[in-house]
């Protein structure tokens, strides 16, 4: 089973991307930013997902998040899921935070359960066959919609949405041009996925 290590956002600036994930996240090395001045317009094709396990900590990271520079997407709300907000890094990054919970068991943690890549793709079947060839097998299918990869030990879980299905989630068009902006570091690589994700080699 192949593993996912980090995500490496290029930014333009990375010492201030650096910074904004410490104050907003408190994000470790799941998360590693580097210098790019790769043209990219629009949607860049993925979201980061950060599961908590209540609403007072799904309030407590995007309000650090809008405090540190972020611009609001989707306001932070009950749905009939859970709990669930989105933002947007200055590096134009987009998270999203949630959790099936629907009642507070206490007060915000500032505990992250899960962090959670999700890539946007023009044919989720296609793209399901291929990340299979590539040591990550499924843990949850749902047709050409969504999947779910078991990803064993990393401290990054994948999943695979239609690109215009992630947009919407997201609160933003999906219409994007250039570089995702994103590198993927994980043991099952080097390749380049058909969507254009690139994947470099790092051991968990």
């Amino acid at each position: 089973m192949a593993t996912i290590s980090s995500v490496i956002i290029e930014t333009a600036d990375p010492a201030a991307a650096a910074s904004f994930y410490a104050e907003a996240f408190g994000l470790g090395n799941q998360v590693r930013v580097r210098a790019s001045e790769e043209p990219s317009t629009g949607f860049r094709g993925f979201t980061m997902s950060l599961v908590v396990s209540q609403p007072a900590t799904v309030s407590g990271f995007i309000d650090a998040a809008i405090a540190a520079g972020a611009a609001a997407l989707k306001p932070t709300a009950k749905s009939f899921w859970g709990h669930g907000g989105v933002v947007q890094a200055p590096d134009g990054t987009i998270w999203k935070v949630a959790t099936s919970a629907k009642k507070d068991t206490g007060p915000d943690s500032r505990e992250i359960d899960q962090v959670v890549l999700l890539l946007g793709v023009d044919d989720v079947a296609a793209s399901k066959r291929f990340y299979g060839d590539h040591g990550f097998p499924v843990a949850k299918s749902f047709g050409r919609k969504y999947v779910e990869f078991a990803t064993g030990s990393s401290p990054v879980r994948l999943g695979l949405y239609g690109r215009g299905a992630l947009a919407k989630d997201a609160g933003v068009p999906p219409d994007g041009t250039g570089s995702h902006r994103l590198t993927i570091g994980s043991d099952a690589g080097p390749f380049t996925a058909p969507d254009g994700f690139a994947w470099e080699p790092v051991a968990l």
